[in-house]
């Protein structure tokens, strides 16, 4: 199946989809986001930009690949002409993967002689400089951004982060290579191919060194990176002709109850939630409970029905960083974190049964597991609400009107302010 897809990209999980998505739409393609490749069957064909969803950042490395390689080929079943392998801005991984062992798996599946790997993400505060990451002015690893729950980040310097889990040698393209234009950062790439080296770290400070890195990288069958790096490939498919840079973010009215979920233990969700407490009903899923086998779904469940419609309510599992802890030494880390994501896609599910049509989901893995329990496929991609946050509403039978975040991001009021912009 062809159509006028230009750009497949295939994201590591749904938070981060929705993400590259947005940046996409706001660059002027005409941009789609799945679940996965089963969604694909509701993709327009006139969609210029597919975003394949998955939930393989923090699998096994042989189900990243497996995954990742089945979506590529899906897309280029489309016609897609460049891929785009998004991963999160923080380049969580751990030695073995997964952004390594994906990037070597798609080289081969797109022919890639040369892969640039670029998080950047000025908008939110992360940079790259001489290859290490900052979250504003902090190293990755001197920052609060280091104590992922899943993929606690230990070290700043992405070249032997990279190194560590590649299959191929890594290099670096310096910002003195990125300031001096698209010319030299070509040179330099060419350069560390020509000494055997097939992935390169590519350091970025600005909107504007995306741009060029992006121009750069025209030919490039893959291209890898967190969201900010994909505006500059809409740029080249828009300035080439390919794409009319019409793309709307226009969605349709979504009616009924709304329902707000906190599954994020992040610095800006605690403060998010101590927010939106003072204005939202807060229900409190008690992760103990759920951990020790009660049926707290049940009762979080019942409590919200009892309210839903009458306003927006806030169901939270979201801990401090010491009842984090606690109850991943008691419960191990993994089993707990997906114990308490799908408590909460289980509550979403039944608010869902009841009538609930708008959710606004904070948490990279928790908002993986509510779309799942949701049974969204597709979803069409609607006005920014914050840097890398879309309104969203579901394709096909299940119109839910969406918004998923990563737990880093938004400001303050983000609750209210999805609220806002949601249809």
């Amino acid at each position: 199946m062809t159509g006028r897809l230009l750009l497949g990209c295939v994201a590591d999980d749904y938070t981060g989809a929705s993400d590259l998505a947005n940046t996409l739409a706001k660059s002027g393609l005409r941009t789609v986001q799945t679940i996965g490749v089963d969604g694909l069957a509701l993709a327009p064909d006139d969609a210029e930009a597919i975003v394949v969803a998955l939930k393989s950042r923090s699998i096994e490395p042989e189900d990243a690949v497996r995954l990742s390689v089945e979506a590529w080929r899906h897309l280029k079943e489309r016609g897609a002409r460049q891929c785009y392998f998004k991963y999160c801005s923080t380049f969580d991984s751990t030695e073995r993967g997964n952004i390594g062992p994906v990037t070597d798996a798609l080289m081969a599946e797109t022919g890639a002689t040369m892969a640039v790997a670029c998080p950047t993400f000025p908008e939110n505060g992360r940079t790259v400089y001489q290859g290490h990451l900052f979250v504003w002015a902090q190293p990755l690893d001197e920052s609060p951004l280091r104590d992922h729950p899943l993929n606690p980040m230990r070290d700043a310097n992405l070249v032997r982060v990279l190194q560590a889990q590649s299959g191929t040698r890594v290099g670096l393209v310096p910002w003195q290579d990125v300031a001096a234009g698209g010319q030299a950062i070509r040179a330099r790439l060419a350069a560390l191919q020509g000494q055997g080296i097939g992935a390169a770290i590519v350091d970025a400070i600005t909107l504007d060194d995306l741009t060029v890195i992006g121009a750069a990288c025209h030919d490039h069958p893959l291209v890898t990176g967190a969201s900010g790096l994909a505006a500059g490939l809409a740029a080249n498919f828009i300035k080439a002709g390919a794409a009319a840079g019409q793309g709307s973010t226009d969605l349709p009215p979504v009616a009924g109850p709304e329902v707000l979920i906190a599954g994020s233990c992040s610095p800006a969700t605690l403060a998010q939630v101590e927010r939106a407490a003072a204005r939202y009903p807060v229900i409190r899923l008690d992760v103990d409970a759920v951990l020790s086998g009660r049926d707290e779904v049940a009762r979080v469940a019942a409590e919200a029905r009892g309210h839903l419609g009458e306003r927006p309510m806030l169901i939270v599992s979201s801990a401090t960083p010491d009842d984090l802890r606690r109850v991943q030494e008691t419960h191990g880390r993994d089993a707990a974190g997906r114990a308490v994501e799908q408590a909460l896609a289980a509550v979403a599910a039944a608010l869902a049964g009841a009538g609930a049509r708008r959710f606004v989901v904070a948490g990279g893995e928790t908002s993986g597991a509510v779309v799942d329990a949701l049974g969204v496929q597709a979803l069409r991609i609607g006005p920014e609400i914050a840097p890398g946050v879309p309104a969203m509403v579901g394709l096909g039978e299940r119109a839910f009107a969406l918004a998923l975040k990563s737990g880093n991001f938004g400001g303050p009021d983000f609750f209210a302010d999805a609220l806002g912009v949601m249809p």
